[in-house]
């Protein structure tokens, strides 16, 4: 060797040395953008589900609970989606490989280690199998954890002033050590796997080492060629010790691909053809308006204006439960506002649920604008339906973010006039920031009568055209009552209303009034002719005193 060639050498070894790293690197970023891409694309797909499923879904699951598959599961599939299929084939084609080099030094060895490579594969799937039950339970003690954690965290206000912590404390480390077990025993799992790929190795060099043995006392072959051999069966500890750990991450990723595939086969129990766009918005698709005629078996808009609304015949139950609402057979013309009485668990909100599709009847027909609310795109039928209830739901974020649900097209002068029309734009400009002023989650820091102002505003914005109004003054003070009021009033002019309400004034500005009672229509007339009606409920509840009968 001369100077020159072992420079020549130097330079190739770095130059292939600095290749195979390259080619790890850009192997590594694009295992884990290919991991990453897919897990949001399921992250995407799987809370564009949950939205669409009815309500009795998300009553049956706390959000943290929700949060923990969302997170959790689909966080371990990174690894699996970016890392698995190439580690698989890359240590399978290198198991391949040397045992067609041991065939090829003597068939009779070659043969044996191709039956004990079979085995070791096939002992640590039958293993892997055990682990993925383990996991998937370990993964449901997971989410149980984080949805009991978030319902006491959000309701730490309640907590403490009851003075339940040590409760709270108690119940917690119940679930602690309800939790631990199962991750013990799910990380056993990879114990097992662990020991089952040394116990097949140490038998499998054993044998080799006896085969090599014999066929050199035989004289069949040298000395080189048993320790060569042995060198070869020494190669396989890697590939094997590779599969066991995709293995491990098999059972993580298969335990929270079956968690995840239960949620995406769960079908809403909303039907019709409504529910076939609900989710996306395509370009330059436009359900046609909905018309007296229209057939049920296509999807429709909601038109413009005022809404008639009209329930036939409806009944509905929640799930394994009895009816809430019984034979509701009630219409109100376009632009007219309904006063919605009874007492509480008469079936107010539930009827306030159907109109926004977030159930359907259980049988009968709700139509809005003449049109069968199973055949109106649900995009356009939230669209088209407001509603304010008396818990104002606002995210961290700022004003403009929570009047618009974070929608940057809609312009500052357009989010003024609303202000203006509700009548706070003065208390919007008072803000540290104006629109930009940052609020947080649940509008901490903003009293009851500011964030109901604040939902009248966003309900303005969306100008919809049936207003519900579930009891959303009910819990004001008399200052801030008529704030809210004055607010109302505006956003009812030249929409249909319906107005949830316990207090006598609430219901003054309604055009007619409907007392339900134990989920059926016990009065339904003109507000001024019931008034004036002595023998009519509602004359009976004005005497009375509502807060005192509908309580």
């Amino acid at each position: 060797w001369t100077l020159a060639s072992l420079s020549r050498f130097a330079y190739w070894y770095i130059a292939v040395a600095l290749t195979r790293y390259i080619c790890i690197t850009i192997g590594k970023y694009l295992g884990e953008r290919v991991g990453w891409t897919a897990t949001d694309a399921l992250r995407d797909e799987f809370v564009r589900h949950c939205l669409k499923l009815d309500m009795s879904f998300h009553k049956a699951r706390t959000p943290g609970e929700l949060i923990e598959r969302l997170d959790g599961d689909i966080n371990l599939l990174t690894n699996f989606f970016s890392q698995f299929v190439v580690g698989i084939v890359f240590n399978t084609l290198l198991l391949v490989g040397i045992v067609l080099a041991l065939f090829m030094e003597d068939w009779r060895i070659g043969l044996g280690m191709m039956f004990f490579t079979i085995l070791a594969v096939v002992v640590l799937i039958a293993l892997n199998q055990k682990g993925i039950k383990n996991w998937a339970a370990a993964r449901q003690a997971n989410a149980s954890f984080y949805g009991f954690l978030g319902e006491r965290l959000s309701g730490t206000e309640d907590i403490r002033s009851c003075g339940a912590n040590d409760f709270v404390l108690k119940r917690f480390y119940e679930a602690l050590r309800g939790w631990l077990p199962k991750f013990i025993k799910a990380d056993m799992s990879h114990f097992y796997l662990w020991i089952g790929s040394l116990l097949v190795f140490g038998i499998g060099m054993a044998l080799v080492l006896a085969t090599g043995a014999l066929l050199y006392r035989a004289g069949t072959v040298s000395l080189g060629t048993v320790f060569l051999i042995f060198s070869y069966t020494t190669l396989l500890e890697r590939p094997i010790s590779q599969i066991r750990r995709q293995m491990q991450d098999l059972q993580r990723a298969a335990a929270a691909i079956d968690r995840v595939g239960k949620i995406f086969a769960i079908k809403s129990n909303l039907r019709g053809p409504g529910m076939g766009m609900s989710d996306r918005h395509e370009p330059g698709s436009q359900a046609e308006l909905c018309s007296g005629n229209q057939d049920l078996s296509e999807t429709s808009a909601l038109p413009e204006g005022a809404l008639a609304v009209e329930f036939d015949a409806v009944s509905f139950a929640y799930e394994d439960g009895e009816a809430v609402l019984r034979d509701i057979s009630v219409k109100l013309p376009a632009g007219t506002v309904i006063g919605l009485l009874g007492r509480t668990g008469s079936g107010k909100t539930t009827l306030a649920r159907l109109l926004l599709r977030l159930y359907d009847p259980t049988s009968g027909q709700i139509s809005l604008g003449d049109c069968p609310t199973t055949a109106v795109e649900l995009r356009s039928l939230r669209r088209r339906v407001g509603l304010v209830t008396q818990d104002v739901q606002l995210f961290a974020g700022t004003l403009r973010d929570n009047l618009t649900f974070f929608d940057a097209s809609a312009s500052d002068a357009t989010l003024w006039q609303a202000l203006t029309e509700i009548g706070i734009a003065d208390w919007c400009r008072a803000m540290p920031d104006g629109l930009d002023t940052v609020i947080g989650a649940n509008g901490y820091g903003m009293s009851a009568g500011e964030a109901q102002l604040l939902a009248l505003a966003r309900l303005f914005l969306a100008d919809p055209g049936l207003i519900i109004l579930d009891e959303a003054s009910s819990r004001l003070d008399p200052a801030t009552e008529k704030l809210v009021d004055r607010a109302i009033e505006r956003l009812l002019q030249n929409r249909t209303g319906i107005i949830i309400a316990h207090r006598l004034a609430t219901v003054q500005r309604a055009d007619e009034i409907l007392i339900l009672d134990n989920g059926k229509v016990l009065e339904h007339g003109l507000r001024k002719n019931l008034a004036a009606n002595p023998n009519s409920n509602f004359a009976r509840l004005l005497h009375t005193g509502l807060e005192d009968v509908l309580a």
